[in-house]
């Protein structure tokens, strides 16, 4: 089946099994690794990636589903010239990680969640942060780094 997207910003176009899902289809054939396979079931949130700007578990949908989107993954989330987005930098600069599994999906998730609640209180992004799991840091510094990104992106 053939599929036509944008990932990134770049136009791809492949011909696809009709059951690909999205996150094989990022990381099989795109060979972007930095979107996670956790569960496979929609329910830990490690391959969450930008759909027109909205979070969306990849996982859990087929890209044949996506014609003509744009996808946004961990990868294309810094500037060109590298800089860190500032939901990356936050995350960094609080110490929002410790084994970075489920990091690239927190921060996708987090990009759009700011995008819709600036200035989420702490418990409003815990709630808000469901469906994607850390089994390593306790959420603590997460939540700052959500409430820093979200400042840091002027919102």
């Amino acid at each position: 089946m053939p599929v036509s997207l944008r990932v990134n910003g770049k136009a791809v176009t492949a011909d696809v099994p009709p059951e690909t899902l999205l996150v094989e289809f990022i990381r099989e054939h795109l060979r972007l690794t930095g979107t996670h396979v956790g569960c496979d079931t929609a329910q830990c949130g490690a391959c969450t990636v930008l759909v027109g700007g909205r979070a969306t578990k990849a996982c859990n949908v087929l890209v044949a589903q996506l014609h003509g989107a744009e996808v946004t993954t961990i990868e294309g989330l810094a500037a060109p010239d590298g800089t860190m987005h500032p939901m990356q930098a936050a995350f960094k600069e609080c110490h929002g990680l410790q084994c970075g599994f489920c990091t690239p999906g927190m921060v996708m998730t987090s990009v759009d969640l700011v995008q819709n609640h600036p200035h989420g209180s702490e418990r409003e992004v815990r709630e808000l942060l469901d469906g994607n799991f850390c089994r390593c840091t306790g959420y603590q510094n997460i939540v700052r780094a959500v409430q820093k990104g979200a400042q840091d992106m002027g919102l």
